[in-house]
């Protein structure tokens, strides 16, 4: 007997995939904060964060390979891909700011992250509840207002950089503590970018399938 399965794929399986690479971002989000509320001087880590970003790799390939295996996707296939792809660059980019942070650590001293570290915690937790709701086919009305806290969050973030910039600009810092600082605050911008990005291409599924 023919299994249609077989030949149309198992359409639920890019949502196991999808809300699993979701996971891996907010995991990433969850290690930085981890090491941020670590002691200066303490032994550096990166496992957490290279495991995330690899992990997420995996899956994001396994999505590849799954389209090519399914003659037939529940979701668009240009979307699935990306989505996927969005999704992946937010560990990727954490990951980077993990790298920064454990050879610079002795040059920042006591610099207070938590504002960035909470808007990226939200973005990333708004982003999974996206995902996971993406699968009970979400209400075109219930994307919109996780779409405008995500594009509010967004907002925050760019005022928050800001405003470190002139902080930066306009006091008396050592000069390489001035560039060390300015590359991390701009990546932990472009974690919640990325999030804003993930959190688009949802809202582009969902108004495509309204």
């Amino acid at each position: 007997m023919i299994s249609f399965q077989k030949i149309f794929g198992k359409t639920d399986v890019f949502y196991d995939l999808l809300e699993a690479s979701a996971g891996q971002a907010r995991q990433s989000v969850q290690a930085l904060h981890k090491l941020l509320s670590r002691p200066i001087g303490s032994a550096p880590d990166l496992e957490a964060f290279s495991d995330s970003r690899r992990e997420d790799k995996k899956i994001t390939q396994q999505i590849d390979e799954a389209l090519c295996r399914t003659f037939v996707t529940e979701l668009e296939r240009e979307d699935i891909e990306a989505l996927a792809n969005a999704l992946y660059k937010i560990p990727k980019t954490v990951e980077k700011i993990a790298e920064r942070l454990l050879i610079s650590r002795e040059r920042l001293g006591k610099v207070d992250f938590s504002p960035q570290v909470k808007l990226m915690d939200t973005a990333a937790d708004i982003v999974l509840t996206m995902i996971l709701e993406l699968r009970k086919k979400l209400h075109l009305e219930r994307v919109k207002v996780l779409n405008d806290k995500i594009q509010q969050v967004e907002g925050e973030a760019d005022k928050l950089i800001l405003n470190c910039l002139r902080e930066l600009y306009t006091s008396e810092k050592d000069a390489v503590q001035v560039i060390i600082l300015k590359d991390l605050y701009d990546l932990m911008e472009k974690v919640v970018d990325r999030c804003r990005d993930a959190g688009k291409v949802v809202a582009h599924i969902v108004l495509k399938n309204s």
